[in-house]
């Protein structure tokens, strides 16, 4: 079973999506900030990791970066999920390594697990 740890501290955003990718077969951890995150990073070293961009204690540029220094963990697919859909973020996220991007507002989970489903099966 492929394991996702899902970095988010929208409760209801992290309970969705916490549902649909369990039901579908994922293991889902699930970190309320950065900082919990990266630990649980180190900890898991998931298959895949979602995680937002605002967060308390270390926001997802911070959780990218973190990834991106840690041999252990830099090739460890990422997608984002955010409210924001600024190129200068795009193109942030991108540099730092994340392979995907969904805007809050407009997805639809079936869209995540697809995503999902193309980079770990």
């Amino acid at each position: 079973m492929k394991n996702i740890l899902l970095i988010e501290d929208e409760e209801i955003m992290s309970g969705l999506l916490q549902k649909k990718l369990s039901d579908v077969g994922y293991k889902v951890t699930v970190a309320r900030d950065g900082e919990e995150g990266i630990n649980l990073l180190k900890q898991e070293k998931p298959d895949l990791v979602l995680t937002d961009i605002v967060m308390p204690k270390k926001d997802g540029f911070e959780v990218l970066e973190a990834m991106k220094a840690d041999p252990q963990l830099s090739n460890i697919p990422v997608i984002v999920i955010s409210n924001s859909g600024q190129p200068v973020e795009l193109e942030r996220v991108k540099h730092l390594g994340a392979r995907d991007w969904l805007i809050k507002t407009e997805f639809d989970p079936k869209e995540v697990i697809e995503k999902i489903k193309k980079i770990i099966g």
